[in-house]
């Protein structure tokens, strides 16, 4: 019984090694296909830290949004139970 368990276990870490350098091997492929020959550096600008040069443009990158801030004049909002925001009234 306790070769069975002993070859399962031997099984399964040779399953573990074989998945990781697979895992390694795509990851190294990715990095070398990637097309890349700058790589870019970081340099302090102003206080920041910044990205310059590589291979990721300002296209490259998504852009969100813009969300409006609400303004000052708007009432605070409180729920009613209804599903709908309704505005607090003071009493």
């Amino acid at each position: 019984m306790t070769r069975a368990s002993t070859a399962g276990g031997a099984m399964s870490l040779v399953a573990g090694i074989l998945t990781a350098t697979a895992l390694c091997a795509v990851a190294v492929f990715t990095v070398v296909g990637a097309g890349c020959e700058d790589p870019g550096s970081y340099e302090r600008r102003g206080g920041v830290l910044e990205l310059v040069n590589g291979c990721v443009s300002r296209e490259d990158l998504p852009v969100r949004a813009k969300h409006e801030a609400p303004s000052r004049q708007d009432p605070p909002h409180r729920f009613d139970g209804s599903g709908q925001r309704s505005p607090e009234v003071d009493s």
